[in-house]
């Protein structure tokens, strides 16, 4: 269960290894979480991220191989990681890819395989996962979104639909989970700076994997159901998301 200060005890990672969830572990474990299920495709990275859980105070750091496109295995990984933790306060989905617009546009294969990874091999997921929720009585689902999802832009189109299929689901899931004590964060971030997209030039208003971390905090704390990081590209996408077509598709964006 959350503690006293709405802070939740055990954490089930999906994407276990990657920077943003690494960093929220870390604010996470510094506000009494105790149990850690780090899962994802990575074992090296998931033994790394398990270990430094450990060093920091978690009392029970559980590593378990989950693929978002092995839809056939996502009931029974669910089942797996509440078995051996118990019960779960917090859901953090931070699996996904960013795939290749340029080479993925000619590959039709890779394209579908990005929206497999970031939406349908998810709500899969997230589905199975949300029954253990429910069985318990409570816990919170934050999802990793990103302002892409807000309109679909024509350097990044592929990602961006993948994403808004995303936001959209734990949208509808948060909703159809009313008065179940279930219940959804939705987390919509830019350009954040991590590995993954290293190979790329910052964006306008980037931010930190730790920034990314203390939102959702803050978004915890409050309960907050959709929130932006930073909170200037609400506005922004806004305004982008009402600028007639016409001019939106002549944008270098």
């Amino acid at each position: 269960m959350n503690d006293a200060f709405a802070m939740p005890e055990s954490v089930l990672v999906l994407g276990g290894g990657s920077d943003i969830a690494r960093a929220t572990l870390r604010q996470l474990l510094a506000r009494n979480t105790r149990t850690v299920v780090l899962a994802g495709r990575d074992s090296a990275s998931l033994d790394g991220a398990a270990a430094e859980a450990a060093s920091l105070g978690a009392t029970n750091a559980i590593t378990i191989p989950f693929d978002a496109t092995g839809v056939e295995s996502h009931l029974r990984f669910a089942e797996e990681a509440f078995t051996r933790a118990g019960e779960i306060d917090l859901v953090l989905v931070t699996a996904g890819i960013l795939g290749d617009q340029e080479s993925d546009e000619r590959d039709p294969k890779a394209a579908a395989n990005v929206m497999a990874t970031n939406f349908t091999g998810l709500a899969s997921a997230l589905l199975a996962i949300a029954g253990r929720l429910q069985a318990q009585g409570h816990g919170l689902m934050v999802v990793l979104s990103s302002v892409a999802a807000e309109r679909a832009r024509k350097s990044n189109f592929i990602y961006g639909a993948s994403k808004a299929g995303l936001d959209a689901f734990a949208q509808g899931l948060g909703d159809a989970l009313l008065d179940s004590g279930v219940k959804t964060l939705v987390v919509r971030p830019g350009f954040v700076r991590t590995k993954m997209t290293s190979h790329m030039s910052p964006a306008p208003l980037a931010v930190s994997a730790d920034d990314v971390a203390s939102a959702i905090l803050r978004g915890i704390e409050t309960g907050k159901e959709i929130i932006w990081v930073p909170p200037t590209m609400r506005l922004i996408m806004a305004a982008l998301r009402h600028l007639p077509r016409s001019l939106f598709r002549r944008m270098p964006i």
